[in-house]
C-alpha cells in the first residue's frame, strides 16, 4: 500500500506533509505537485503569504469584516462629495446652461454605472475576495502588468485627492476665522494649510477603516449641510445685478482649455472608486450573503445623496452668478456672515475626514511594503514614521501650489478619469466576456470611450492653468 502525500492550499501556497512515497511513485508524485501548484496560481489572484508571525498580526490587525451597509454609504459620501461640488457653477460658466447639464448627468450615470461593476467584480473569483483596487487589476490584466496599470492611477487619485483637501481645508479656515473675527490679524493662507495639515498629523494614527467611521459619518453630514447651504444661500441670494449666463469672455486658446479644465472639475467630483474594493472589504460576506448585496445598497443611497448635492449646487450657484462666479461658490456668498461661516467650516471638517478615507489605503500600502519588503516590525512606531511622512508630503505640496480649481482640472482628468470611468469598464469586458455588440458591450465602450476623452482634454486643461496660474502666483503667500 503507497500513501500520496497530503496537499493542503491556503490562498496560492502549498504546504506538503505525511508519509514518505516510495521511489516509483517519486516522479508521479512531483508531476501532480508542479499541475496543483499552476493551478492553484491560475485562479488566486493574490501573492503567497509569508509564513511569519508579523505577517500574521498584520492581516488580523487590517482585516476587520463587521461593518454593516451604512458604513458604506458614508464612506462613499465623503469619498464623492468633496470639495469638488463648491466648483461645479464655476464649470458650468466655462460648459453653459445645456452642455453643462448633460455633463453632469451623464457623469453620473456612467460612474453609478462603473461602481455598480466595481462592487460585483469584489468577488467576481469564487472563494477570494479582491480588497485592493491593484488586485483587482491583477486578476484582470495579469500579476505582472495588472499593478502597472492600475496602482498609478489609484495613487494619482488618492494623493491627488489629500493634496486638494489641504488647500481647501486651509482656504475654507481660513475664510471661517476672517467672517468670525473681523478684528484678527490677517494671516497668510499657507499658515492656514499648515494649521489644517497639523490636525491629520493626529488623525492619520488611527489603525483602519472601521477606526475613521465616526469621522467619515460626520464628514458625509457636514457634506450635505454645507452643500444645501452652497445651494440655498445662492438661491436666497438671488441673481446678481447684469448677471449674463453667455460663456466667459476670453481668447479662444483660453477658452478651450478652461473647458478642458472645466471637464476635469466635473470628473474630480464623482471620485470614490478609487477606494470602494478598500470599503467593501469591511463589509462580511458569505455564499448565502455576499458582500455585493449591502455594498450596493450603500452605493445606491450614496448616489442618491450624491445627486441632491450636485445638481441644486451647480445649477442654481450658476444661475445665481452667471459667468462671474468663483471657483468655490462659497467665496462669492457674503451674506448672512454667519451661515457663510458655518458653512465653511462644515467644509473643513468634511474635507478632515476625506482626506482620512483616501490617506487610509495609502497607509495600508506604505505599511504592508515596509513590513513585508522592509521587514518592519507593525505597530505604531510604524505608523507614527509613515503616515506622518505621507501627511508631510501632501501638506507641502498643498502649501506650494494651492491653485484649488486647476488642481481639481488636472487631476480630475489625470486620475479620476481612468479609476471612476473606464478601467472599471475595462476589466468587466475581460472578466465577464459579455457578448460583442450587446448591451453591456456597447455601454462598456461607451464608457470607455468618453472616460478617455475626458482624461485627455481635462489633462491638458488642468496642467496649461496650473502653468499660467504658477507664473503670476507668489508662492508660500
Amino acid at each position: 500500500n503507497c500513501t500520496i502525500s497530503g496537499i493542503v492550499f491556503e490562498g496560492v501556497e502549498r504546504r506538503a506533509s505525511g508519509s514518505r512515497l516510495p521511489k516509483c511513485f517519486v516522479k508521479l508524485d512531483n508531476a501532480l505537485n508542479k499541475s496543483l501548484s499552476f493551478a492553484a496560481n491560475m485562479v488566486s489572484a493574490s501573492p503567497p503569504p509569508k509564513d511569519s508571525s508579523s505577517d500574521a498580526k498584520w492581516v488580523e490587525e487590517n482585516q476587520a469584516r463587521h461593518a454593516k451597509w451604512w458604513y458604506s454609504t458614508f464612506h462613499c459620501v465623503t469619498a464623492m462629495v468633496g470639495a469638488g461640488v463648491l466648483s461645479l457653477p464655476y464649470a458650468m460658466a466655462y460648459l453653459g446652461w445645456g452642455p453643462g447639464t448633460a455633463i453632469l448627468a451623464i457623469a453620473w450615470m456612467i460612474t453609478l454605472n462603473t461602481m455598480w461593476q466595481m462592487i460585483q467584480l469584489h468577488e467576481c473569483v469564487p472563494g477570494t475576495r479582491f480588497d485592493r483596487y491593484y488586485e483587482l487589476g491583477q486578476h484582470a490584466f495579469g500579476p505582472k502588468l495588472g499593478p502597472w496599470i492600475v496602482l498609478p492611477q489609484q495613487l494619482i487619485v488618492q494623493v491627488g485627492c489629500d493634496i486638494v483637501y489641504m488647500v481647501t481645508g486651509g482656504q475654507c479656515l481660513k475664510k471661517f476665522v476672517e467672517m468670525a473675527c473681523t478684528n484678527c490679524k490677517s494671516l497668510r493662507q499657507s499658515y492656514w494649510i499648515c494649521i489644517f495639515g497639523s490636525i491629520h498629523f493626529l488623525l492619520a494614527q488611527l489603525p483602519n477603516f472601521n477606526s475613521v467611521s465616526g469621522v467619515s459619518l460626520a464628514a458625509a453630514v457636514m457634506s450635505l449641510s454645507y452643500s444645501t447651504i452652497a445651494w440655498v444661500g445662492s438661491l436666497t441670494h438671488g441673481q446678481i445685478d447684469n448677471v449674463s449666463h453667455a460663456y466667459k469672455k476670453t481668447n479662444t486658446l483660453d477658452f478651450v482649455f478652461r473647458v478642458f479644465n472645466a471637464l476635469g472639475q466635473i470628473s474630480f467630483a464623482f471620485a470614490g472608486h478609487a477606494v470602494v474594493l478598500e470599503i467593501q472589504a469591511t463589509i462580511p460576506s458569505t455564499p448565502e450573503k455576499p458582500s455585493r448585496v449591502p455594498m450596493w445598497k450603500g452605493a445606491v443611497a450614496s448616489y442618491f445623496i450624491n445627486a441632491i448635492c450636485y445638481f441644486p449646487v451647480a445649477l442654481i450657484g450658476y444661475w445665481a452668478f452667471g459667468q462671474d462666479v468663483d471657483d468655490n461658490v462659497l467665496i462669492a456668498l457674503k451674506r448672512p456672515e454667519w451661515l457663510i461661516a458655518s458653512a465653511n467650516l462644515m467644509v473643513v471638517i468634511h474635507v478632515i475626514g476625506s482626506y482620512q478615507v483616501y490617506a487610509m489605503p495609502v497607509f495600508d500600502m506604505l505599511e504592508n511594503m515596509m513590513v513585508k519588503r522592509l521587514n518592519f516590525p507593525p505597530g505604531v512606531v510604524l505608523r507614527l514614521i509613515t503616515r506622518s511622512a505621507y501627511v508631510a508630503f501632501t501638506l507641502f505640496i498643498g502649501v506650494t501650489f494651492p491653485f484649488f480649481g486647476d488642481l481639481l482640472g488636472f487631476f480630475g482628468g489625470f486620475g479620476f478619469a481612468p479609476t471612476s470611468y473606464f478601467l472599471p469598464s475595462i476589466m468587466w469586458l475581460i472578466i465577464k466576456k459579455p457578448e460583442r455588440f450587446s448591451r453591456s458591450w456597447l455601454i462598456n465602450w461607451a464608457c470607455i470611450i468618453t472616460g478617455m476623452s475626458i482624461m485627455l482634454v481635462s489633462t491638458i486643461g488642468g496642467l496649461r492653468n496650473i502653468v499660467m496660474d504658477a507664473s503670476t502666483y507668489r508662492f508660500y503667500t
